[in-house]
């Protein structure tokens, strides 16, 4: 009888690893589900495995059509001892050129206004109007603004462009207020799309980038919110104006004219990229926290694309000399 027993245990035990195996494997009508974790707390951005549904379901790696990298690359190929973390992405062909410190958790600045950018393309339409509130004047002294008093209006379109080309950090509160009520909440709606993205060393509290102990990303997943971000005709031609002007009215209902420039120095006329290299725009950030950041798209000669970050540059003079020798890596 205890033979008979014992082999009753074993029996039920075999079943109960059968069927755990089964719902690892199998979720039911021949769909297909993969054991990989997604988790904010990894060294290096999370990868999400896609199940196409096919009748042989097939995994897809979440970032196979992205750059990928996980550790220094190229390090020597150019002077970055001035920048924190820096890196230089080949869009067309998936490789990443150079790499330094790409996952180390740093403060963005006003690079965080492309994913504000971003959230408001995919929730807003252009012509959607805001009405700025009593907040666009709540920011902390010396930071960028465009001079948004409450009861401004103005349409998405002409925030969006005020946002990128000028950095203003008003439009950056009205654009957020508009599309979602109120700054905490578009900032879940910014970590939202970070997560889908696969930045999962990234935190925003902000639609600004004005420093916070709780705002922070890394240059990697720079690199994936701005590759999601030129999907965007509109982020695309904005993001490549020197200059903008445009009219809005107040609370009374007058129209004042604005006009912004770019704080690009490669829009500017001020930078030069290496021959060979057109820098097609990008976006600066610049805090006491943050120092000096810069994200660029570029083409080659061929026209084909490319993404350079650096964060965390000591001076504005290093960042753009370091990038310009960052961009000339494009045709070496």
């Amino acid at each position: 009888m205890r033979i008979i027993n014992d082999m009753k245990i074993h029996f039920k035990r075999g079943i109960a690893c059968f069927l755990a195996a089964g719902t690892l494997f199998a979720g039911g009508c021949g769909r297909a589900q993969y054991d990989m974790p997604y988790t904010v707390n990894s060294d290096v951005s999370g990868f999400r495995i896609v199940d196409t549904r096919e009748e042989n379901s097939t995994a897809v790696p979440f970032a196979a059509d992205l750059c990928v990298v996980s550790s220094d690359i190229n390090v020597n190929a150019v002077d970055m001892s001035k920048a924190s973390g820096a890196a230089l992405f080949d869009i067309n062909n998936k490789n990443t050129i150079y790499a330094k410190n790409v996952h180390e958790k740093l403060y963005p600045a006003s690079l965080t206004k492309i994913m504000t950018a971003l959230v408001a393309m995919k929730h807003g339409s252009a012509e959607m109007m805001l009405t700025a509130s009593g907040n666009v004047t709540n920011l902390e002294s010396g930071a960028t603004t465009c001079g948004l008093k409450e009861g401004d209006q103005m349409t998405l379109s002409q925030a969006l462009h005020v946002l990128l080309i000028n950095s203003a950090n008003d439009a950056a509160v009205m654009i957020a207020e508009g599309i979602a009520g109120s700054i905490d909440a578009f900032a879940d709606m910014m970590n939202e799309e970070a997560m889908a993205l696969g930045a999962t060393n990234t935190h925003f509290v902000n639609p600004h980038g004005l420093s916070d102990d709780n705002h922070y990303t890394t240059v990697y997943d720079m690199y994936l919110i701005t590759n999601e971000a030129i999907k965007y005709d509109m982020f695309n031609e904005i993001i490549h104006m020197p200059e903008y002007t445009t009219a809005y009215n107040d609370k009374n209902g007058n129209s004042r004219e604005l006009t912004v420039g770019s704080t690009n120095y490669y829009m500017q006329g001020t930078a030069s990229a290496p021959t060979g290299v057109t820098v097609l725009g990008g976006k600066t950030g610049t805090t006491s926290a943050a120092k000096s950041c810069l994200v660029l798209v570029s083409k080659d000669t061929a026209n084909n694309p490319y993404i350079s970050i650096i964060l965390r540059a000591e001076t504005r003079d290093d960042l753009y000399s370091q990038m310009t020798e960052l961009l000339g890596e494009i045709n070496n």
